[in-house]
Order: C-alpha cells, then structure tokens, then sequence
C-alpha cells in the first residue's frame, strides 16, 4: 500500500480494492475541494492531528456528512489493516474486503466513542473500534446464521422486532398485525429444549391453525384498528417476513461511499454530501489554543500512566509487553508460561484495572470529573488506545521468557 502524501491527499482519498487487495487511492473531488480551501485558509501548516480532532469537532457539532466523509477517508489505513489482520486471523470465508467494509460502514461508532479531551490520536482509538466492531458483528452473525428462521423469532425482543419492521417501511397497521402474530406464536410455539430452540422447524399445520386462531381471537381486543381474519398461511407469511426483517436490519448490506447513485449512470453518492458549514470554524472552534490545551492534557495522562506502569512489577510489565508489544494471544502466551488461557486473561484484567484505577484518580483531582459508567468506558478506551501507542515502541526490553 503506497502511503498517502500531504494533507489534502490523507481528507480526500479511498481504497480501491483489486482481488481482495489494495489496489490504488481514489480521490473524491467533492473532498479534495474541500480540504484544500480549508488548507489555504488555515495560518499555519497543521498536522493530521489537528485536522483530524477539527474534523470530529464538526462533526459533533453539525452531525455533517461532510466532515463524517473526511475522517472517513482519513481512516482509511487503519481500517485496510485491521481488516487484513482479522482476515488473517479468522477462519472463514470472509474476505479482507468483507471485513473493511463492515469496519468502515460504522464509522459513526468510532465517531461517537473517540474522546479528544483523554486521548488525541484518533488513529490509534479507530484501531482498536474497528477490531471490537468486527468481531461483534462476527459474534453476533455466528449467533444469528445458526439460527432457523422459527428459532430467530424465538430470541428477539418486541423492541428489537418493531425496530427491524420500521426499518423495513412497514406502516404501524401492519406492525401491530405482525407483533400480535408473533407474540401468539411464542405463546403457542414453544421449544422443548432450550439448547436446541435456535434450530426450531416449521410448526405443523395443526400448530399454525392453532396460532391464526389465537390471533383471529386477540385482534379484537388487541388491535385499534380493524384487521381481517388470518389464515395458516397468510400467518407464517407475516411470521417470515418478520424474521427477513429482522435478518436484514441486523446485517445490512455495506455501501460503498462512491456508489453510483441508484438510477444513474454519473454522480456518487458522496456528491450529495452537503458542503454547508460555518467558515469561522477553523479558528473559533478548534483553535490553536484549544489545540495545545489537548496536547498538554495527552502528555498529563501519558505521565500519570507511565508512573503507573513503572509501578508495576517485572512479570507484570512484561506480561503487558507481551500482548500489546509483541502482539502474542492469550493463548500463545499461556503456553509459553504453561497456564491456562484464563489465568493470563485475568492477569491481564487485573493489571489494566491497576492502570485504569491511577487514571480515574487523576481525572478527578485534575478535572474534577464525576465518575459515571459513561465517563469510565471512555477512559478504559482511553487506556487501550494508550497501551497499544506506548507499546508499539521498545520502552520494556524484557519478553516472555522473563515471565517464567
């Protein structure tokens, strides 16, 4: 992969993939455009960094497309190589692609979760999100794949359900219909055997006709307005269409940005990104002042964490230079040692709540920050973003030998 030279460059352009693999970077003239008015503007020659932290300050502000579209291509490496590790290290039939389309489309959770206030390196946070949403979406389609379609209504919640219909376009006539149809099939449809309820077959006609019944009966009273009388059949369609819906929501279909908009032979989705956005905000609202009181507050925290870590014992460095360092499993590493996978987990846990615990103490006494379970998730993956930076270079010379 040829590395990305110049600002405007790093705003403005994305992977094009050839056989699964990098093949060049594409520019986005809408994007190029833009970055490079904001680079003339702009007194002094800013880094990435601060492009980066302006770009998510506007996007937290406006919620605009454009600025999402910027960090998005400024994204872009991070995401190509953590897919290509995953791919690496997943057994399957997903492909690099896959992986970095599934990364890249949920670019709004990398946005909403990265804290500039804690940690300044958005390269660095977006790694670590992407890792976590892709093994997410891969646990969660290995719980879902597994499932028939009658075993899938059987684990959904009513709100995960009306969520899947709306974004189906269902009218809310229709979804009152099917959530009553569905709430009489779980009634009258339940599964002998928890273990195996996720491979429920077809109920019998006996059991459909039971089930319409039921519903024929409950509409009356359950229903606001008026719905005719369900057959067997009609109700195993609606009981279907239900799961589709829910299929479909959970796992959309990942559209790249420069599709061609649908219809149209020229044009790409991006072009209908809005270019709308206060002029003065360069300097009024990520100014270098606000710039540099960020970086004082990294090299506060990168502080109080190497004091923390200094703390630490040898075995425990090491063991944290081995995972983050030299970027072995816990399973690699309970081999070496010859433990079990559970013990260094929990080793590991342990020694990030010590680190964890000495950031939290600062931030209370230097920011005055109340602790909620918001504030705490934050910072822990603030910590994270922090272990994977200090580790990447050689500050511990010891390695997994030195743990025995």
């Amino acid at each position: 992969m040829r590395s990305r030279q110049g600002i405007v460059e790093i705003f403005s352009t994305f992977v094009q993939f050839d056989a699964d693999a990098f093949s060049r970077w594409v520019t986005d003239p809408k994007l190029r455009r833009s970055m490079h008015n904001c680079v003339e503007r702009s007194l002094e020659e800013e880094s990435e960094t601060f492009w980066a932290i302006y770009w998510h300050r506007i996007w937290e502000i406006q919620a605009s497309p454009l600025a999402a579209a910027h960090i998005t291509a400024y994204l872009q490496e991070v995401c190509y190589w953590v897919a290509k590790k995953m791919k690496m290290n997943t057994p399957g039939q997903h492909s690099v692609a896959d992986f970095f389309q599934t990364a890249i489309a949920r670019i709004d959770k990398v946005l909403r979760g990265f804290n500039p206030q804690l940690n300044s390196n958005l390269k660095i946070y977006a790694e670590y999100a992407f890792s976590n949403l892709i093994k997410d979406v891969l646990r969660k389609r290995q719980e879902v794949d597994m499932c028939t379609e009658w075993g899938l209504l059987h684990k959904l919640s009513q709100k995960r359900l009306v969520e899947s219909l709306r974004q189906a376009g269902y009218n809310s006539e229709t979804i009152a219909r099917y959530i009553l149809a569905w709430r009489c099939f779980l009634q009258l449809y339940v599964p002998t055997d928890a273990a195996t309820a996720h491979k429920l077959v077809k109920p019998d006609n006996a059991r459909l006709q039971a089930i319409a019944q039921l519903y024929n009966t409950e509409r009356l009273s359950q229903l606001s307005c008026p719905s005719p009388v369900s057959t067997p059949e009609s109700l195993e369609s609606w009981l279907l269409a239900c799961a589709k819906a829910v299929r479909s929501f959970q796992y959309p279909t990942s559209v790249s940005i420069d599709t061609p908009i649908p219809g149209q032979e020229t044009g790409e989705l991006l072009d209908r990104l809005t270019g709308n956005f206060q002029e003065s905000l360069l300097n009024e609202i990520i100014a270098q002042e606000e710039a540099e009181t960020i970086a004082a507050r990294s090299t506060e925290i990168n502080v109080v964490l190497s004091n923390a870590l200094a703390k630490l014992d040898t075995k425990e460095q090491a063991l944290l230079e081995a995972y983050y360092k030299q970027e072995l499993t816990q399973q690699q590493i309970a081999q070496q040692l010859g433990v079990k996978q559970y013990t260094v987990s929990r080793q590991l846990t342990k020694l990030k709540r010590t680190l964890l615990l000495a950031l939290t103490q600062w931030s209370q006494q230097k920011l005055h920050t109340s602790l909620t379970s918001n504030v705490i998730d934050s910072m822990s993956n603030s910590l994270e973003e922090w272990l994977l930076v200090h580790y990447r270079h050689p500050v511990l010379s010891s390695s997994v030998e030195s743990l025995k």
